[in-house]
């Protein structure tokens, strides 16, 4: 018979052994939550305290690339290799064979040597400097750059205490093609110029990181990892072409040496679009190797640099007189080779003639100053200001590249009596090339001015294509008018001195020059010294194509024929490149003389 006495130490067994399960229950409830459920957040904090390591994760800068896809700029990766001193140690790894062998550090030493361009001296010398320093080292750089093909040989070593950071580093495969334009980065990484630095925001990676924890021996404890994916930069496309800019720089460069030039540049742009296809300076960057180059060629001048641009102002002031003037390609004005004018100012042409009852064509074809001026004087200082305004003089171009001045045109009250005639042929006043192709693009496209373009679009990580905002075109002059101009330019390429030269087999080009002179920045011009720019479009009756080129104090040929050449094998190239049709229509031929 069981007693209350021999019953109580049995339950109070049972019940302690209740209690120690139900704690041990808790136990393991509470160590599945923390292994298993909240194992990632639990892990975060771990490795938010020090014993916490991480690296980041390096989201690749977008590339740049031409109107084709072709890469002007583009990111690879570069490897950091490292060692872990404290655990440097002989190993054992297998052979070719696949046999067993030691490998001794000193071995060891002279295959990374071989590999990293080091001596197994230098690579010892590492590690035993890290241990003087701390005898528990983990750490020591070994070699900075390395290139893929170099960290696959070493990985492929086997070693266990050498490892590796990659890290993305800029490379620029066509080297100065376009250099002038792309930009280059900084060894740190920052973007310090062209559309590196314009178009930053595009072509920005967000960096990533993987966090983790490692053992005394460096090695990193699995199931650890915590990985903030990196997000990699957009691509850039350009409006340009690689090719066509590859030929128009050798072109350009060519020209300024052979003609003793400063610099010189090629302009090309899409007549109906805006779209600037080409843009070649020289001297310009190889953004591979920045330091090899001038500071002073290392933006484009396109960009970058204002001129007076002398004859070629005449266009758009026949333009004016036509659309606001009354006046057509066969009017005329008595003019001679130098004449005063009633308010006191003094206009000559670069040539010697007498009086020659010149039409507006034949202004523009012998580029006849006195000439042009006396049609000025046919419409009001302010229509002319106004004209030229709307062809976009002195308000720079709806490109925002960094550093980009405008051009300078006084108000009319502000015209002197000289100025108001010398501003009709370009003098006394200044321009840049985005602005003057740009108002040429107006003229080959019917009098609709297109604002120009040197992007064409960023194409996000995610896919996502932005392009950006275009500004609203215009209609400057109307079409008969710019139809007129366009005609009376075809007759400056086939009746002007240059004729011969810039003349393109089986096409009517349209063109003309300008050589403006250069002041020495205290209000004065320099002595036979001139901005040479050549300008015009292709073909005449149908306009596809604008091609700007321009150079800075020629001294073989002072004047703008020494662009000549330049100008008709640019030219060339272009309706080459863009396979537009020959002209099937003959010129229209109009005359020099009433």
């Amino acid at each position: 018979m069981t007693t209350r006495s021999t019953r109580s130490p049995r339950r109070r067994t049972v019940v302690a052994l209740a209690v120690v399960l139900a704690i041990l229950a808790g136990f393991i409830v509470r160590l599945v939550d923390i292994q298993v459920v909240s194992a990632r957040e639990h892990i975060e904090d771990s490795l938010a305290t020090a014993l916490g390591s991480s690296r980041p994760l390096y989201g690749t800068r977008g590339s740049i690339i031409d109107e084709t896809g072709q890469t002007l700029a583009g990111s690879i990766l570069l490897y950091d290799a490292q060692l872990d001193p404290s655990n440097v140690r002989d190993i054992t790894r297998e052979n070719d064979d696949g046999e067993k062998e030691e490998v001794t550090w000193a071995q060891m030493a002279a295959e990374i040597g071989e590999i990293t361009g080091q001596t197994a001296e230098e690579i010892q010398a590492v590690v035993d400097d890290a241990l003087a320093s701390d005898p528990d080292s983990q750490y020591a750089q070994l070699k900075r750059g390395l290139s893929t093909e170099q960290y696959r040989d070493l990985a492929a070593l086997g070693i266990p205490f050498l490892y590796f950071d990659p890290h993305p580093s800029r490379m620029y495969p066509d080297g100065a093609v376009a250099g002038n334009l792309v930009g280059y980065m900084g060894s740190d990484g920052a973007a310090l110029g062209g559309l590196e630095q314009r178009e930053n925001d595009c072509l920005t990676a967000t960096d990533g990181k993987m966090t983790y924890e490692k053992g005394k021996d460096g090695v990193v404890i699995p199931g650890t990892e915590v990985e903030t994916p990196a997000v990699d930069g957009g691509t850039l496309q350009l409006t340009i072409n690689r090719d066509l800019q590859w030929y128009l720089q050798q072109l350009i460069a060519e020209q300024v040496q052979d003609m003793g030039a400063l610099s010189g540049t090629i302009t090309v742009v899409e007549a109906k679009t805006g779209k600037i296809r080409a843009a070649a300076d020289y001297p310009t960057v190889d953004p591979n190797d920045v330091g090899a180059s001038d500071p002073d060629d290392r933006g484009s001048r396109i960009f970058l640099n204002s001129f007076e641009p002398g004859s070629t102002f005449k266009p758009l002031t026949a333009a004016t007189l036509i659309d606001a003037g009354g006046q057509t390609p066969t009017s005329t004005v008595n003019a001679s080779s130098r004449e005063s004018f009633p308010n006191g100012a003094r206009v000559g042409d670069a040539f010697q003639h007498p009086a020659y009852e010149y039409t507006l064509a034949g202004v523009l074809i012998d580029s006849s100053n006195v000439g042009i001026s006396k049609f000025a004087e046919r419409v009001s200082a302010q229509t002319r200001y106004d004209y030229l305004k709307k062809f976009g003089i002195g308000d720079g171009s709806e490109i925002d590249f960094y550093g980009q001045p405008t051009g300078y045109l006084p108000t009319p009250e502000n015209w002197d009596n000289q100025s108001y005639y010398n501003i009709a042929f370009g003098q006394g006043v200044s321009t840049t090339i985005p602005e003057l192709v740009g108002a040429y693009q107006a003229i080959a496209n019917d009098g609709l001015k297109v604002p120009l373009s040197l992007i064409q679009s960023c194409t996000n990580s995610d896919g996502t294509v932005v392009e950006p905002e275009q500004g609203a075109t215009s209609q400057v002059v109307k079409e008969s008018t710019a139809v007129a101009v366009q005609q009376m330019m075809e007759n400056v390429a086939l009746q002007s001195t240059l004729a011969p030269q810039i003349a393109v087999p089986g096409y009517n080009v349209a063109d003309k020059t300008g050589t403006g002179e250069k002041t020495d920045g205290n209000g004065h011009y320099k002595s036979g010294v001139y901005f040479t720019t050549m300008i015009g479009f292709a073909p005449a009756e149908d306009p596809q194509y604008v091609v700007a080129v321009t150079l800075d104090e020629p001294t073989r040929i002072k004047s703008s024929g020494a662009n000549a050449s330049a100008w008709q094998k640019a030219m060339t190239q272009v309706l080459k490149t863009y396979r537009v049709m020959p002209s099937t229509v003959e010129p229209t031929l109009l005359p020099k003389f009433g």
